[in-house]
């Protein structure tokens, strides 16, 4: 053991220089003796033997490290090995048990998602705790209550999850339910059609299943001419079979198998047809295609399928239809397919085969026979159509049949002819044999054929149009007698009568045709007869439509319902051309309601658009006798008048007028208008002053006002003006006047106080706030006038106006970022104003603008500034085409806004022809437009009142757009 000792010395040293007291004192054991070594003899230092101070660590200080060996843990031991305790509990019994334990205490699951607002983390605070008896009384008195309120709330609980639970089934029911009906109906299945289902399976075939890319490797020549010499037979279909066998696929007249092949020709064959066909796809310099679009789909139509997949398909075809042949060879059908299929893949020759074996089989079959003769070729085809006539003696298509393959008309009729003696009731056959004849002959085939065929109503119609006056007033009654169900006779009947100048018959036979109709039972369709008589009117026969129409026009009808739907009908004629059918309704509802205002009103609209001036004033000078209080009819009467330069007539009628409606505004005024487009100026201040003194309404001193402004008395104007405002000074345009007439007369203040009176009676006029801001701005104050327009927009909240001008005003004083966001502004609160679209368009970059008008439509689609601004867009990007449908748009849904017509015709000018622009002016004169900024509406500067009074509005509208139209010359888009 010394031994042993001094040996380990050493080491013992070094491990109690490392592991220091800490080791030692972690055994407990006594201290180590030290061993003898030449140091024992000198001085011992006095902390040797003492413990170590907490956290000393020997060495550390020279960079030593401390370290452990199995000595100081003990020995290792098996996870089953037993632990010392011999009575510990069950699962505690070994070692590997106790370090299970352990493992799961120091796993508690701390992370967020197992952390509960109430219970904390998932399981108990306490678990590493003792389980006492009053834990366990205290649980169980906590889980009797838990049940307690469990039984409370079961009841509601239960009754929630069911109506969840039915709810859901209900969203999303199981297949099971959805097929519950079908399940039932299954009982009604009989065993046959249950034993008829097939089976499921996969029908396709294995290429289809197992699809594989097909593999493609390069042949040299040596290879086809070694087979065509050998005289290989083919497995695939030939393309150019389906040029039915009268062309070789080879150049000239050589066949494979009968010569030598020059590959290299073929190549360059190859190489010519190839040139050709990418000369026929190319295009011209024209743009124009040289393709012939139906002789390349007839081309497509006629390629043959070649790829395995198609020709497997008809391999499966062919197979199935010879099975119906030969399961039912008496089944026309099949032969007729099997025939095509043949016919389809280029065997022409098999087809023809297998359609006379079809002839052979079903000698009966009128299809089979035309089948056969259409896959012949001619003198065949004859050959196999007789043979068919005498099979079928009857058949009417195998005759006409017959006659189509006959090239000479002597033979074409001697077919028809033979067919007549066969088939003699047929209509069409007759039908068909009368078009070959001439007029005399065709009568006299006519003649016989109304004997065969005595019901057919074209035949006997044919022969009255061929016969003379007194022959087809003969062959008419006969027709009736014989079809007296048939309104056509009766109407041509009518017709005859009215191409022989005899209209007073007309009335009579359509009177007559509907009492025998019904006599004999036939029920009168009043839609029927209304396109019968749109018919006779497109042929020319006036009288006839017109009698129709007094006829049939009040069957079926309600009393209260007459108007509505007669006016409905007009529209309805008018839409499909058929003016004198509309005219023949008018006149009837007019007779019915004399004393309507709006069916004389229609009518006369109608006259104007579609009829002449002599027919409108006739039927307004009825329309006035008749409602003498309709102040419009008069008015209309008047203008008619005035329009043809008739001023005495058209004086004439609105004394009558005035007669009829004393004291009338409108009457007054449009005397007034009369008056000074005729430069009668005089009459026009008389007219005014009796109006003043018998009427005196807002708009007679207006246009007193305006009459004297307009001829330069201005403070008989200010007079008027201030007089008109005594009496009504809620009336904005009369504050608009009197301020504009100051600013013409350099009186700003007083202007500016007109305003601003007018703004304090009218504040939601928008007219007097522009009026007011632009001003300001002319004085030079723009702060000002921004203030004014903020106010009008708080007092006028949603004024699309105002904010048009408060983005103009910041872009006239050249701050345009400004402008923009108050453009963003106007949009959103006015999200469907067309004409701030119209200018936010213009507001854009020119980059951007073809994006702010996609924004533009979409908000706006239907106004006409957008439209107009969409216009000036294409205008201005040279698209003229473009431009010229924008701006037949914009005129057609507001044909009212001057503007549109205006930039139209400066447009057409610039871009159109004469006869364009000639037809723009003549639109815009039948419009008559009297709005638009550009037209002269918006603007109250005394040129514009001018233009008002004595050029827009002139004696014609013609004159209108000359002085209206060409000032707009300077306008650039």
């Amino acid at each position: 053991m010394a031994s042993t000792g001094i040996k380990q010395g050493p080491k013992l040293v070094s491990k109690s220089s490392a592991g220091g007291a800490g080791a030692a004192g972690a055994g407990g054991g006594p201290p180590i003796i030290p061993i003898a070594s030449p140091l024992m003899g000198k001085k011992k230092k006095p902390f040797l033997g003492m413990p170590a101070p907490l956290g000393y660590v020997p060495g550390l200080g020279r960079g030593a490290t401390g370290f452990t060996t199995r000595s100081d843990i003990g020995p290792a031991r098996d996870a089953n090995d037993p632990v010392d305790d011999r009575h510990a509990p069950p699962g505690k019994r070994t070692v590997g048990d106790q370090m299970k334990k352990n493992q799961e205490d120091e796993e508690e699951d701390l992370n967020d998602t197992n952390y509960d607002e109430f219970n904390g983390y998932a399981g108990s605070l306490f678990s590493s705790g003792p389980y006492e008896k009053d834990d366990e009384e205290a649980d169980a008195i906590y889980a009797a209550l838990d049940k307690r309120m469990d039984e409370r709330r079961k009841e509601r609980r239960e009754l929630r999850e069911k109506e969840e639970i039915e709810k859901y089934r209900m969203e999303r029911p199981k297949i099971q339910q959805q097929f519950s009906d079908l399940k039932r109906k299954l009982s009604e299945v009989s065993e046959e059609e249950w034993l008829s289902i097939p089976e499921v399976g996969d029908a396709r075939n294995k290429r289809q299943r197992n699809p594989r890319h097909e593999k493609l490797t390069p042949v040299p020549d040596s290879f086809f001419s070694k087979h065509l010499q050998t005289g290989e037979n083919h497995t695939s279909v030939d393309p150019l079979q389906g040029l039915g066998g009268l062309s070789t696929p080879y150049p000239g007249s050589m066949t494979p198998g009968t010569g030598e092949l020059d590959m290299r020709k073929i190549g360059q064959a190859r190489n010519t047809l190839m040139d050709m066909r990418l000369s026929q796809v190319s295009d011209s310099v024209s743009g124009q295609t040289v393709v012939d679009p139906k002789g390349y789909l007839t081309d497509l139509n006629s390629m043959i399928p070649t790829h395995g997949g198609d020709i497997s398909d008809i391999k499966k075809a062919r197979l199935l239809l010879k099975s119906v042949r030969e399961t039912n060879p008496h089944h026309p059908p099949a032969w007729i397919a099997s025939a095509r299929l043949e016919e389809v893949t280029g065997k022409l020759q098999v087809a023809r085969n297998l359609i006379m074996k079809g002839t052979e089989m079903c000698p009966k079959s009128e299809d089979v026979w035309l089948e056969a003769a259409r896959l012949q070729p001619g003198d065949t085809a004859k050959a196999v159509v007789a043979q068919a006539v005498r099979h079928l003696p009857q058949s009417v298509r195998i005759y006409i049949r017959a006659a189509e393959l006959e090239t000479d008309m002597r033979a074409k009729k001697r077919v028809l002819r033979k067919a007549l003696e066969n088939v003699s009731k047929s209509v069409r056959l007759w039908k068909t044999a009368v078009e070959l004849e001439e007029p005399e002959d065709a009568r006299i085939m006519l003649s016989r054929a109304v004997e065969c065929c005595p019901t057919s109503v074209e035949l006997w119609l044919a022969l009255a149009r061929l016969e003379t006056y007194e022959n087809a007033r003969r062959v008419l009654n006969k027709a009736r007698e014989n079809i007296p169900t048939d309104r056509h006779i009766w109407i041509t009947a009518a017709k005859l009568e009215e191409a022989n100048l005899n209209t007073q018959m007309v009335d009579k036979i359509i009177d007559r045709a509907i009492t025998s109709l019904r006599a004999n039972g036939v029920e009168i369709n009043r839609e029927q007869w209304i396109q019968d008589a749109e018919e006779c009117d497109k042929a020319g026969s006036v009288a006839t439509c017109q009698a129709v129409i007094r006829a049939v026009i009040g069957i079926g009808i309600e009393e209260e319902d007459c108007k509505h739907t007669w006016m409905e009908d007009s529209d309805s004629c008018v839409s499909h051309g058929a003016l004198e059918c509309a005219r023949a309704i008018y006149a009837h509802a007019l007779q019915v309601f004399p004393s309507k205002k709006s069916v004389w009103l229609r009518a006369a609209y109608f006259e104007k658009n579609n009829g002449t001036r002599e027919s409108l004033e006739a039927l307004l000078q009825r329309a006035v006798a008749h409602c003498p209080k309709a102040e419009v009819l008069w008015l209309m009467g008047a203008k008619s008048k005035w329009l043809a330069e008739d001023v005495p007539a058209a004086r004439s009628i609105l004394a009558l007028a005035f007669q009829a409606n004393p004291n009338s505004e409108e009457i007054w005024l449009a005397a007034v208008k009369l008056e000074s487009e005729n430069n009668e100026y005089e009459r026009a201040r008389r007219l005014l002053a009796k109006a003043r003194s018998s009427a005196p309404t807002a708009r007679v001193f207006m246009k007193s006002v305006k009459l004297e402004w307009v001829l330069g008395n201005i403070e008989a104007a200010q007079e008027l003006c201030t007089e008109a405002l005594k009496h009504y000074e809620d009336f904005p345009k009369l504050w608009m006047m009197r301020g504009q007439i100051e600013e013409q007369c350099e009186n700003m203040d007083k202007a500016r106080e007109a305003y601003n009176q007018g703004l304090k009676k009218c504040p939601h006029s928008s007219g007097l706030w522009l009026l007011l801001s632009r001003l300001e701005e002319r004085v030079g104050q723009l702060t000002r006038a921004r203030a004014i327009l903020e106010k009008a927009r708080l007092k006028n909240p949603q004024s699309p106006d105002l904010w048009l001008e408060s983005v103009r005003l910041e872009f006239r004083a050249g701050l345009k970022n400004i402008a923009n966001t108050l453009m963003a502004k106007a949009l959103q609160e006015c999200p469907n104003s067309g004409i701030l679209w119209a200018e936010a368009v213009f507001l854009e970059a020119r980059p951007q603008r073809k994006t702010k008008s996609v924004d533009a439509l979409k908000k706006c689609e239907h106004d006409p500034h957008v439209l107009l601004a969409v216009a000036k867009l294409f205008w201005s990007e040279r698209k003229i085409t473009k431009a010229r449908e924008w701006f037949l748009r914009t005129v057609k849904i507001e044909p009212d806004l001057g503007d549109a017509w205006a930039l139209f015709y400066k447009f057409e000018q610039q871009h159109g022809t004469e006869e364009q622009q000639e037809e723009v002016r003549k639109r815009c004169e039948n419009a008559e437009p009297r709005h638009g900024e550009l037209w002269g509406g918006a603007g109250w500067t005394e040129n514009t009142w001018r233009t008002w009074s004595c050029e827009t509005v002139s004696r014609t509208s013609r004159s209108a757009v000359s002085r209206s139209v060409f000032p707009l010359k300077s306008i650039t888009v």
